[in-house]
């Protein structure tokens, strides 16, 4: 709890909240006394979330809004922070993936994934930037992949997109460092979630040798506990077989 007390701002936002990491840092964050600004797509597993962080005592603000819509984005952040104020974290997680080869990918889906991976991203961030600037820093952090850095066949433009969201986040932190504002990647290998659940993402990976949304859920708490005077640039966090 000390080391939350450097923050101007105790409330952490966090985005596709309502499953997977999202959900599992939702109430790591939550058991250590942070308030909380929820978003996701799935309304009805967004607010089960809420209701068990706030049965832990603390003040959660929660919003549905689908990120792949560009419209949406804004409209969505502005709604948690008019309920809940400016954050001092802000937690970029919510993302998707899809598997198949390059050359037949439709645009659309391109676009989709990009939309949802990186731009909205980028817009989270603008939303945020005016409040943190004005309360003398905070702190972004955005989940990237050892994708980022690695080339999978059939995984290419998720790939792409990490590698993008990773050179958005080293650009980000350079222009806002004067004003207080760090940006740093949890680089993650593969994370059982349910992700690997969905129609775009066609994988046959041991489920049992990924990392645990928990041990992720820790380490993000971890990075948001430093002081203000230290920067984790990035973080990566691989499961002990390596790549999958």
């Amino acid at each position: 709890m000390h080391q939350r007390q450097e923050f101007l701002s105790s409330t952490a936002l966090i985005t596709g909240a309502s499953r997977g990491i999202g959900a599992a840092t939702a109430l790591r964050f939550a058991a250590a006394g942070w308030d909380l600004q929820l978003v996701a797509r799935n309304a009805e597993q967004l607010e089960a979330v809420a209701a068990e962080c706030r049965a832990k005592g603390v003040t959660v603000s929660a919003t549905s809004a689908d990120l792949s819509d560009p419209t949406a984005v804004h409209a969505a952040i502005a709604d948690l922070q008019q309920q809940g104020g400016c954050p001092g974290v802000v937690i970029n997680n919510a993302g998707a993936a899809l598997t198949a080869p390059l050359a037949d990918v439709p645009l659309e889906q391109w676009q989709w994934l990009f939309q949802l991976n990186v731009t909205s991203v980028f817009q989270v961030c603008q939303a945020v930037l005016p409040g943190l600037r004005a309360q003398g820093g905070g702190l972004i952090i955005n989940i990237s992949s050892h994708a980022a850095r690695n080339a999978f066949p059939t995984w290419g433009v998720y790939c792409t997109t990490k590698a993008a969201l990773e050179a958005f986040t080293r650009c980000l932190a350079e222009e806002e460092r004067s004003h207080g504002i760090r940006a740093t990647t949890l680089t993650l290998g593969s994370v059982d979630t349910p992700l690997y659940d969905t129609p775009t993402v066609q994988a046959d990976f041991d489920r049992c040798a990924m990392l645990p949304v928990a041990q992720v859920a820790d380490t993000l708490l971890h990075i948001a506990q430093q002081p203000r005077q230290l920067l984790l640039e990035d973080l990566t966090l691989m499961p002990a077989a390596g790549a999958l």
